[in-house]
């Protein structure tokens, strides 16, 4: 399809000439990139630094206990507040504040109780019929005289209001009237709050929903947590089945490669035929049932997700899903029914590689255990991080002062000079933040380590590439297989990428990091303005987030083959990716034909063992099988379900990356081969002759 001698242009570059002494991967090499290796160590350095200064700072306990406005922890042993596991709001109605959903907090005065309220009672009430014993309760201090000097100091609220315990919280328990009306205690549409102003129910209503929205995700996070304490080991036993699944079809696929992908194709063409048969089944059981014609508009958002499996519309989406892939796979079945035996050929070389460096289907372990330890580091850091903010003070007046609105320690406010000159001012709770440089700059800390994150999942992954590549590399270039390949070609490649290329995989890695962190900002600019009227700004950033999440893909494409030609050659990381893109060009119908006709059959593969996994994991937590499934109660059925199959997922991707990455490196070398050689006896090929009869007589590339 392509003329073996190509002219050199702008887009191909020149094809490699003959080279006697080319015996594959250069081991006489030197160190490249340097300065972008002391920029990825000195990153490194930075990053550890903000894990300890987080560290230092943060308190992961404000995730799980309430903490009142003292900055105690309700209900943890050991201190004072450890039967008064419960937060109560002086002010609810603040909760209504933007504020909320800022800082995740209420801004208002909060105390620890041992009970919520169970009836509506004003201070003024309180007083006046000798129920103080009872609203103590809520208050934070003794020793009561009048309402106005009560409500002066903040030692009480204006009013109690009947609350039920939720996710360790005190809410308003609202009744209502026939016909919806929204009622407080017991027939009062309206309320008088502590500023003396009239208020309707309806605003402890909306107050009430604010201050619920990191309360329903804490809860939906504990039921989910409580259902991994249920099923953990059901979810080990189900992720080994997948591991030994996929070794299983790799280890079919080396002694039965063209057998195994037709039998490939076929199993997952009737998995999802059987996956829409049963959504289907759902949606005509769901036809009569009450109910089941509700719409997911209508139905709105629920914490309890299994809502949303007893209505048509979702089963329906499901058919339709399952029926568009479908579909689509079977359509490229026919029109690549040709090139897929040209992609079966390089999978049984693939699979003669890889049995001779069977280490390399153990390596995925080494890459899962370092991204393993980079997510971890991150989610703590970022745990840290967001738990660094503290209670602060502010000083709050009626009158003009000269202090108003500036921080203030409530412990020693009524001795300070601050009282002499404003007498009526206040030291309150303003914010959860800080004044400090540290609590100035955290946002940017936040940013440093999620960039840090992606810089670092990126090495890992790029040390991952480039380790397997030199070790195919050196099998396809070992002119008599297997006497020609090193004795460990892994631990060889392994200690060559470290040693001298440190620098070109982190110069790749930032490239793509700052790719994904930008698309980090766009889709946070997008949050910001879905609200906003101007339809021209959001066309704008969807065409930007567009663009760039094709600059990604280009991006990872260009850096896994120059990572290839990295491992090969020994180059820096521009003349490689340089080098791999003109090579890929002058071999444009090739990598059409070959190299992506091979990737989607090994997609099919993966695809295969998740729909598998997930088909009979779905029988069993779902309730199907009776004898077993019986003696597990789960909140949400489908979170091992999900867990199993995103985790099948990954061990199926970590064991075809590495037939994945066995192609495209010996696609590039035989693409190599076919221009520094003829196949000459001077000059021979050093493609096995199957690879050579298929590829070149068969089909004429």
């Amino acid at each position: 399809l392509l003329p073996h001698h190509i002219h050199h242009n702008v887009f191909t570059g020149d094809p490699r000439k003959f080279d006697p002494t080319f015996k594959g991967p250069i081991h006489n090499r030197g160190c490249t990139d340097i300065l972008c290796c002391i920029l990825f160590v000195l990153a490194l350095l930075g990053y550890f630094a903000v894990g300890i200064l987080a560290w230092s700072h943060g308190d992961p306990r404000k995730v799980i206990y309430p903490t009142d406005s003292s900055g105690q922890f309700c209900g943890q042993v050991g201190t004072p507040l450890q039967n008064k596991t419960l937060l109560f709001y002086f002010n609810i109605l603040k909760c209504a504040s933007p504020l909320t959903l800022l800082e995740f907090q209420c801004p208002t005065t909060q105390i620890c109780v041992e009970e919520c309220p169970n009836k509506f009672l004003t201070l003024v009430s309180a007083l006046k019929n000798n129920e103080m014993n009872y609203y103590q309760n809520g208050c934070m201090g003794v020793g009561f005289q009048n309402a106005p000097t009560i409500l002066k100091e903040g030692l009480c609220p204006a009013m109690l209001f009947p609350s039920q315990k939720f996710s360790r919280r005190c809410l308003p328990n609202l009744g209502t009237k026939p016909g919806g009306v929204i009622v407080v205690g017991e027939n009062s549409t309206t309320f008088t709050d502590d500023s003396g102003q009239t208020r309707n129910a309806s605003d402890l209503l909306e107050a009430t929903k604010k201050s619920n929205i990191a309360v329903e995700a804490r809860q939906v996070a504990m039921r989910i947590f409580e259902d991994y304490t249920q099923s953990w080991h059901w979810i080990l036993l189900g992720l080994f089945i997948a591991m030994v699944i996929s070794l299983i079809f790799i280890v079919l696929l080396r002694y039965l490669a063209g057998i195994m992908v037709w039998v490939m194709m076929i199993m997952v063409i009737l998995v999802i035929g059987y996956g829409i048969f049963h959504c289907y089944m759902q949606y005509a059981h769901l036809k009569g049932t009450p109910g089941g014609n509700v719409t997911l508009r209508d139905l709105g958002l629920q914490t309890d997700f299994s809502i949303y499996l007893q209505i048509q519309q979702t089963w329906l989406a499901f058919i339709i899903i399952l029926s568009i892939v479908e579909v689509v796979i079977i359509i490229l079945l026919i029109f690549l029914r040709k090139r897929i035996l040209i992609a079966i050929a390089l999978i049984k070389e693939a699979s003669r590689a890889i049995g001779h460096v069977m280490s390399s289907l153990f390596y995925p372990l080494l890459t899962f255990a370092l991204l393993a330890l980079v997510i971890a580091y991150w989610a703590v850091t970022a745990v840290f991080l967001s738990t660094s903010n503290e209670q602060i003070y502010k000083v709050f007046n009626t009158t003009q002062c000269n202090y108003s609105m500036e921080v203030c320690n409530p412990k020693t406010f009524q001795n300070s000079s601050i009282i002499e000159v404003c007498p009526d001012a206040e030291c309150r709770f303003a914010f959860y933040g800080g004044e400090t440089s540290y609590h100035k700059y955290l946002i940017l800390l936040q940013f440093y380590n999620l960039f840090l994150f992606f810089w670092c999942v990126n090495f890992v992954t790029a040390l991952g590439q480039v380790t397997l590549a030199g070790a195919f590399a050196s099998y396809y270039w070992a002119f008599k297989k297997p006497d020609d390949i090193p004795a460990f070609p892994i631990c060889s490649s392994l200690g060559r990428a470290l040693r001298y290329h440190t620098g070109s995989l982190a110069f790749g890695s930032l490239i793509l990091a700052i790719v994904q962190i930008i698309r980090v900002i766009l889709e946070y600019l997008d949050q910001k303005l879905k609200g906003a009227q101007n339809k021209c700004a959001r066309f704008l950033l969807s065409c930007l987030k567009c663009c760039f999440w094709c600059l990604e893909k280009c991006i990872k494409f260009i850096n896994r083959n120059a990572y290839i030609m990295v491992a090969i050659y020994g180059k820096n990381f521009c003349t490689s990716a340089r080098d791999a893109f003109f090579l890929l060009m002058r071999n444009i119908l090739r990598v059409a034909v070959l190299d992506k006709v091979t990737d989607f059959l090994l997609f099919l593969g993966k695809l295969l063992i998740v729909g598998i996994v997930g088909i009979c994991s779905f029988f069993f937590f779902s309730g199907r099988i009776q004898k077993i499934s019986n003696d597990i109660n789960l909140n949400y059925y489908w979170v091992p379900i999900l867990t199993i199959v995103i985790g099948s997922y990954l061990i199926a991707h970590g064991f075809f990356s590495v037939y994945a990455m066995c192609v495209d490196t010996l696609f590039l070398c035989f693409c190599e081969d076919m221009e520094r050689n003829d196949g000459s006896v001077e000059r021979p090929y050093y493609m096995s002759s199957e690879l050579h009869e298929i590829l070149l007589k068969k089909v004429n590339l």
